[in-house]
């Protein structure tokens, strides 16, 4: 959506990898290392800063311009990376970016079922996005007919009774077919404890350069959101200056973000990027569902 005032735009994420945002320290519980959650949902999502940084790197690398890959940059006001994400000075003089770039949430979650690979999602989680209209009662789940005839579904360990035989899957823009047949609506209550009980837990340990063995006491869990899971956030253009540097790869600051994130399908976003975690798919979508 665009007006005389601000671009906005929607992405949808899938991603290719485990994904571990993680919270900066370790934490007493399940594993050491947890992602970040929303705090009034305890859902998992990947916030703002994050997306913001690793994207400004990449466009920097896309514009050969890695000094401008931190919050510094060189503040020239020509240079389309730091006109986009903004300049930090030590003395002042900086400047604000033309663009803000807000959480990615959930969307669908994969879990494993007797009936093979599901997506769970609540009403809540569709409503975000903009499906609404969709309800289910707390203690039961709804799934397309095509998904299985049984009256019940597991959900990882948590069995679920069939409220209605006769509901279809809304459609949501850019998610493949294979994965929009196959999703399953619990309850906003249910949505939660299902995540947060099927998130990747990993365990590694360190080791020691000198003996080529685990080093003692180094031992650790982690987890992160599994392959196939699907998020959405916003970007939103505020170009008050009106005096974006156009270029043969961007006409707009949004164009630049563009460009970061469609190397984050390769380089990836968050930690453990050398362990294989961290790519992510992009599609640009509607901001309005139906």
């Amino acid at each position: 959506m665009s007006n005389s005032l601000y671009v906005h735009q929607r992405f949808l994420l899938m991603t290719l990898d485990p994904l571990h945002i993680g919270t900066g320290g370790y934490r007493l519980g399940r594993v050491d290392l947890s992602i970040v959650r929303e705090p009034g949902t305890n859902l998992p999502k990947v916030p703002g800063t994050s997306l913001s940084g690793a994207i400004r790197q990449y466009a920097a690398m896309r514009y050969e311009k890695m000094g401008c890959a931190g919050q510094k940059g060189c503040g020239q006001a020509a240079c389309p990376i730091c006109y986009t994400f903004g300049s930090a000075k030590d003395s002042g003089g900086g400047y604000a970016g033309a663009v803000s770039l807000f959480d990615a949430r959930l969307l669908l979650f994969p879990v494993h079922s007797l009936a093979g690979p599901v997506w769970v999602t609540s009403p809540a989680a569709l409503a975000d996005f903009g499906v609404n209209g969709q309800s289910v009662a707390n203690d039961k789940a709804r799934w397309p007919q095509s998904l299985t005839t049984q009256k019940h579904l597991n959900l990882g360990w948590l069995m679920l009774e069939c409220e209605s035989k006769d509901w279809s899957p809304p459609p949501i823009q850019n998610v493949p077919p294979e994965v929009q047949n196959r999703v399953v609506l619990v309850s906003d209550k249910l949505f939660s404890q299902i995540v947060n009980s099927n998130l990747e837990v990993r365990t590694s340990v360190s080791i020691d350069p000198h003996t080529g063995a685990a080093a003692e006491g180094a031992l650790f869990t982690y987890e992160a959101l599994p392959r196939a899971t699907f998020l959405w956030f916003d970007v939103v253009e505020d170009d008050y200056r009106k005096g974006f540097p156009k270029n043969d790869i961007a006409q707009s600051p949004l164009d630049v973000v563009k460009s970061g994130l469609a190397l984050a399908e390769y380089l990836g976003i968050g930690g453990m990027g050398t362990r294989g975690f961290g790519r992510v798919k992009h599609w640009e979508v509607n901001h309005a569902q139906s």
